[in-house]
């Protein structure tokens, strides 16, 4: 296959950047590169753009430096939420990937990032908070907090210990009434012994009449 070389107007991924000389497929360049205006046939003439072409590649690539600083910045200060299905026991079903979270990215803070710029050692597969190494810029590297939670509710297991918590009071007042019954036994016996008292009294008025005849 015949290759010629030609030198790049745009950023290429996997190619090249602007001003780079590279080789490429006559073909490719012929269909492609040149209708699409990404590319230049390498000659004499047109090596007089190259300067040109580095200047306008040093700013672009100023300017993403500054930008994905920023990103990392800001990615550094927030928390992905993912909610997932569990079982019973707590265990995840399925595994939380890097499309995942940058799918989460885009909905929760209308961020776009690429999923291979989310390193992962491995899926994550349990419940909790963690932190995952981005690879923003060749300079820049990031963290980011993700924090994962279930989405099934919690078995009913759960609900015992909350009534008997209920209960306890319960049982605190009715130690209380029980302690002071005996209270209210000893002052009716002490209201009743003054009534007993009284028929001697009303006796003695009734009989003096008697005597006086």
């Amino acid at each position: 296959m015949a290759k010629t070389e030609v030198i790049l107007t745009h950023n290429i991924v996997g190619l090249g950047g602007e001003s780079d000389q590279v080789r490429v497929a006559a073909g490719y360049a012929r269909n492609f590169l040149f209708p699409q205006g990404l590319a230049i046939p390498l000659t004499s003439a047109n090596k007089r753009r190259l300067e040109v072409l580095k200047q306008r590649r040093a700013e672009r690539e100023a300017h993403e430096l500054n930008t994905t600083t920023d990103l990392a910045k800001s990615l550094s200060k927030l928390i992905c939420l993912l909610t997932v299905k569990t079982g019973e026991d707590g265990k995840m079903f399925g595994t939380v990937t890097s499309g995942m979270i940058a799918d989460q990215l885009k909905t929760q803070f209308d961020i776009s990032l690429d999923k291979r710029k989310i390193h992962l050692e491995h899926p994550i597969r349990a419940l909790g908070e963690q932190e995952v190494e981005l690879h923003l810029h060749q300079d820049v590297k990031a963290t980011l907090k993700v924090r994962v939670e279930s989405s099934t509710p919690l078995p009913e297991a759960a609900a015992p210990p909350a009534e008997a918590k209920r209960e306890a009071p319960k049982t605190e007042k009715r130690g209380k009434r029980t302690e002071t019954a005996p209270e209210k036994a000893g002052g009716a016996e002490r209201k009743a012994r003054p009534a007993k008292a009284e028929k001697p009294a009303r006796a003695e008025k009734t009989a003096k009449p008697e005597k006086t005849e």
